[in-house]
């Protein structure tokens, strides 16, 4: 009901900023630069490469998301050779059952998963380029964007995004936890983030909250902006045909001009 009444202001879920999707929505400056991973059982020994992948392998990608690109695209592999999922938990759980022979997936994403299956990660950086997040927000917003750009550059400066990252990713997991000054102050409204809560360690849902190095951020960033956050979590695939339709519109609690 959010996304069919225009009540999402920006999208935030581990979105790489590609050409493609420049055309539809405009895009913040990087919080992350990440690539791709396989993920393969532990006793694999025939999956060295992005390359093996050709020969007769069955993968597994999110829907969507840069894996799915790479092996529809790049390798170009037989439709009856990939599995699509919303969530990465489920196809990196088929390759541990022996369903899947690999996963192709975001390498911090992959590198959690495997680690809680027992599972094992196959790095290929010639075939895997790096890749930036952004946030990204309805075409030709560009008053809310510069907004976000500059608390973006603060928290950038101050060392908050570091931090943040940190607390999910390397050795300071779970050092660190983002929480709201006392003295915030939200009184320019709410902004409504749209996300997909299945894609840890960037947004993924635990107890009865979302968390993770997007959600952290996005809190951040609209503190230093003066604005409250609503999380919408929605399935990846339908976010940019929305936006691209006009179904997500900005929508702020006190901003009517950016209606």
């Amino acid at each position: 009901a959010s996304v069919s009444t225009g009540k999402v202001d920006m999208v935030v879920a581990g979105m790489t900023a590609t050409d493609e999707r420049k055309q539809s929505v405009d895009f913040s400056d990087p919080y992350y630069v990440a690539s791709q991973v396989i993920v393969v059982a532990p006793d694999n020994t025939d999956i060295t490469s992005a390359e093996d992948l050709k020969n007769d392998k069955t993968v597994g990608v999110v829907l969507g998301y840069t894996g799915d690109n790479i092996v529809t695209n790049d390798l170009q592999l037989a439709e009856d050779k990939v599995t699509r999922a919303n969530r990465g938990i489920d196809i990196v759980q088929d390759v541990k059952n022996g369903k899947l022979d690999a996963v192709v997936i975001d390498s911090a994403t992959g590198k959690a998963l495997a680690e809680k299956n027992g599972l094992k990660i196959v790095e290929d950086p010639q075939a895997f380029e790096t890749e930036e997040y952004a946030m990204c927000v309805k075409k030709g917003n560009t008053e809310l964007l510069d907004e976000m750009n500059k608390a973006l550059e603060e928290l950038k400066e101050d060392g908050t995004v570091d931090k943040i990252i940190g607390n999910y990713i390397g050795d300071d997991t779970g050092k660190y936890q983002y929480e709201s000054p006392a003295d915030v102050d939200h009184s320019k409204g709410t902004l409504v983030m749209a996300t997909n809560a299945e894609f840890e360690p960037y947004e993924y849902h635990e107890g009865d909250g979302i968390v993770g190095i997007d959600v952290d951020l996005s809190r951040a960033i609209c503190d230093k902006m003066g604005y409250d956050l609503e999380i919408l979590d929605m399935e990846f695939d339908s976010i940019l045909p929305s936006i691209a339709a006009g179904a997500i519109m900005v929508f702020m609690t006190s901003l009517a001009d950016f209606g």
